[in-house]
């Protein structure tokens, strides 16, 4: 073991070729793992996502010894600092990736903790780990994602004009739906949106396929005639990349998101989601617990989904980050284990970033330049590098060409508030 760890580590990380991704020709996942581990990526086949970080399921090492990244921290756990020491012991508490999405994502929630140690004491084969999963998506390029539930205007709006989702969910939901109001408080409300979804999502395979191929149908002659909303497109889409699964359906109650480069989106627990195309960095909890339950040929575990869902209404929060300086962005989500910093630092340029009492991991997306922590002579970083920063180190970046960074940390507020 080392008596002083350096203050930074270049890592190797591993790559997910889950079938969602995008070919390797377009993924920036292909492209990124390529660049950081050296090792060409294959044109057709798909890369998802890439895991920076200690879980078992994807760890990162040490590019200098091929020491796993876990266990190094585990031998020099200074380099946490100690407010994360004291707060998650001696691990990283977030695991940060990078996804190319080229097909929907199932539509999924993560569980908060209580339920996730239940889930991992009964079934630890498909809940691997007893931790909650808070995540938040920050768009690299244009991004799409189904998250959380529409409005009850909006879901009678959808009952109105989609006759098959009266048809698999009956006429008692239905009316239930129609004779609820704002008015009538959450209590009353979220109850039959529950009932509603739960029916919808519980519908025997065979009715949900006949109903999937009376939408397909109605929507491509409707199709001839009307301009066909941002909502129908999608389901139509859903529906060549997913047939005849209840999640083509299940999109109809769902909030469509549009985030534009630079905005992010933050999901807590129990909330439904599925991300649908595009890439972006995403920060979680270091946790893989997705309890799934359409849109996926994976395990569904549809009555677990449909009674952990919080069933809260409405359009979710997009945060466009907060400008620390003329080159850097802040993103804080309302969770305890990280935050993201963006930064676009043009050619010739020159930005430090704080010393924190926390671990920092950054990604390099684009172009060169050289990091520095005091040193004489720094690190030249390149795009497709990871590097890992101890605790209470400062950090200063020059870009030789225009040069694309993501920090991620423990969120600043944990540190705030001791």
């Amino acid at each position: 073991m080392e008596d002083s760890p350096c203050h930074l580590q270049r890592l190797r990380c591993s790559v997910k070729n889950y079938d969602w991704g995008l070919p390797g020709r377009v993924s920036e996942v292909a492209r990124l793992h390529a660049l950081n581990s050296n090792t060409p990526f294959h044109a057709e086949d798909p890369y998802a996502e890439l895991w920076i970080g200690t879980h078992d399921s994807g760890p990162s090492f040490l590019a200098s010894n091929g020491v796993s990244l876990k266990s190094w921290i585990s031998d020099n756990p200074d380099v946490l600092g100690d407010q994360v020491l004291r707060k998650w012991g001696s691990d990283l508490p977030f695991l940060f990736k990078v996804l190319s999405v080229g097909k929907a994502l199932s539509i999924q929630a993560h569980p908060d903790k209580e339920l996730a140690r239940i889930l991992h004491k009964l079934h630890p084969d498909l809940y691997k780990d007893g931790n909650h999963k808070p995540e938040m998506a920050l768009a690299i390029t244009n991004f799409e994602a189904l998250c959380g539930f529409i409005t009850l205007k909006e879901l009678k709006g959808v009952l109105h004009s989609t006759p098959e989702i009266v048809e698999l969910v009956g006429a008692t939901n239905t009316d239930l739906v129609l004779q609820t109001n704002d008015e009538d408080g959450e209590e009353k409300v979220k109850p039959v949106l529950k009932a509603v979804f739960t029916d919808l999502m519980s519908a025997s395979k065979e009715r949900v396929t006949d109903a999937v191929n009376r939408l397909k149908s109605r929507l491509l002659q409707e199709n001839e005639v009307r301009q066909l909303t941002d909502k129908e497109q999608l389901v139509l889409r859903l529906e060549r990349q997913y047939p005849s699964d209840v999640g083509v359906i299940a999109a109809f109650f769902l909030n469509l998101v549009k985030l534009n480069p630079g905005e992010a989106l933050f999901l807590g627990a129990n909330e439904p989601h599925a991300y649908l195309s595009g890439e972006c960095v995403e920060c979680m909890a270091t946790s893989d617990n997705v309890v799934r339950a359409g849109l996926t040929p994976k395990h569904r575990d549809v009555q677990t989904l449909c009674s952990m869902l919080t069933y809260k209404q409405g359009s979710p929060e997009i945060l466009h980050g907060v400008s620390l300086n003329q080159y850097v962005n802040k993103y804080t989500p309302p969770f305890e284990e990280f935050e993201i910093d963006r930064c676009i630092l043009p050619q010739g340029e020159r930005v430090v970033f704080p010393a924190v009492p926390g671990p920092s991991i950054f990604l390099v997306t684009v172009g060169e330049g050289n990091m520095n922590t005091g040193s004489p002579k720094g690190h030249v970083v390149t795009q497709g590098d990871v590097l890992f920063a101890a605790a209470n180190t400062e950090i200063s970046v020059t870009s030789a060409s225009e040069l694309h960074l993501y920090r991620t940390g423990v969120n600043s507020k944990v540190f705030q508030a001791s």
